[in-house]
């Protein structure tokens, strides 16, 4: 099943900070929807652009993207 990495793009002063909490929703969604994937995460890309994600799989990504409306998508691959 491929896995799916949804990602929420911020920027300005307040990019990483904001990033950060967006996170903590992310995973709220996740806890209230049962998904069985858990994967979330932020990073930190310069001093003025952050990202938060999430992971799901084929199967919950319409109900997330039209949700939640992530700016971007790309295949995740576990490192």
């Amino acid at each position: 099943m491929r896995k799916i990495k949804l990602i929420w793009d911020f920027r300005g002063p307040a990019a990483a900070k904001t990033a950060e909490h967006h996170e903590i929703h992310l995973k709220e969604y996740i806890a209230i929807e049962k998904f069985p994937i858990n994967i979330t995460g932020f990073e930190v890309q310069g001093e003025m652009q952050a990202i938060a994600f999430m992971v799901v799989t084929d199967e919950n990504m319409i109900q997330v993207r039209d949700a939640l409306k992530p700016h971007r998508a790309v295949l995740f691959s576990e490192q």
